[in-house]
């Protein structure tokens, strides 16, 4: 019987397979580990599930040292193949072999007896339909700024308003970044904050985001000092007439004033109703175009023509 599913890459919001794996896993009754856990642990039938492409050259070796040590004792599900030598001593090695679709399994049935094709079923890992609500809440930013406290915060402030909300969560990540166990943690908290509220939208286009701020209710930002007149974040939402629930401190912009074209969370005992909600986002939309849009910084770095 399988006992694990081992994985390469094992995070499921980056890699289609670890989304696949983690699936599979809580269907078998079984735990996901990465390779190494699986060389270290255990496990007696461990199923590799794996596209070998994938893989650094030094954990390519390693796994060619392990398979050959446990020849016949681990099973095989192949995502991908490329007829590569290793690929061949990793099949020749697995006591069974799936293959995820016919053109796998025709590649490998000459070199495995015990081939069998597969198929991988969708790895939706959050079937959610979004729900219709009185107000919704769009939320986007870096993935390792997510500052929990201040949405804790926004969750008690639209408990208090006694109408039904949704929370959508996009993301961003800077150049040579990825997701880590630190984001995964902290959006894990704000799905325990706003329960079946929060959906998470994951990467969006422009053309996404201007619809969900033109649609949205507020759009909430939150950083770890105070919002700052270089923020393109909130500056789009104010741009586009959408009320923003955000955190000012002393260097925030001077022109934004609580509850008139902005909504400081800290200072916040009331959410505003839907006409002062309205009236603010109208009153963003005038700030920014008057005095943070590209006219006037462009009129800025321009050199005064004197006469």
């Amino acid at each position: 019987m399988i006992d694990c599913i081992a994985g390469y890459h094992l995070n499921p919001w980056t890699c289609g397979i670890a989304k696949f794996n983690a699936i599979l896993a809580k269907h078998l009754g079984v735990p996901v580990v990465g390779l190494k856990a699986v060389e270290l642990g255990s496990y007696r039938r461990p199923l590799l599930s794996l596209k070998l492409s994938e893989f650094s050259p030094p954990d390519i070796a390693d796994l060619v040292v392990w398979s050959a040590a446990h020849t016949g004792q681990f099973e095989l599900f192949l995502h991908a193949f490329d007829g590569t030598d290793v690929e061949k001593r990793l099949v020749a090695s697995a006591a069974r072999v799936y293959c995820g679709n016919s053109e796998l399994f025709h590649q490998l049935r000459p070199l495995h007896a015990d081939a069998q094709e597969l198929f991988c079923p969708g790895t939706i890992l959050n079937p959610q339909r979004f729900q219709r609500t009185d107000m919704s809440v769009f939320t986007f930013g870096m993935a390792h700024k997510i500052r929990v406290p201040l949405y804790r915060r926004l969750r008690d402030l639209l408990d208090a308003t006694g109408r039904s909300y949704s929370i959508y969560v996009s993301t961003a990540l800077h150049e040579n970044t990825s997701f880590d166990g630190s984001f995964v943690v902290r959006f894990e908290e704000l799905q325990a904050l706003f329960g079946g509220h929060v959906y998470f939208m994951g990467y969006l286009s422009d053309t996404a985001v201007y619809n969900h701020l033109m649609d949205c209710t507020f759009l909430a930002a939150f950083f770890e000092k105070g919002y700052r007149a270089n923020n393109t974040t909130v500056n789009a939402a104010m741009e586009c007439g959408c009320a923003v629930i955000t955190n000012l401190d002393e260097h925030s912009p001077a022109g934004l004033v609580h509850m008139q074209n902005v909504i400081d969370v800290n200072r916040c005992d009331r959410l505003p109703d839907t006409d002062e909600t309205r009236r603010i986002g109208q009153a963003a939309r005038t700030i920014a175009h008057t005095e943070y849009g590209w006219d006037q910084l462009v009129a800025q770095l321009r050199p005064v023509v004197r006469s």
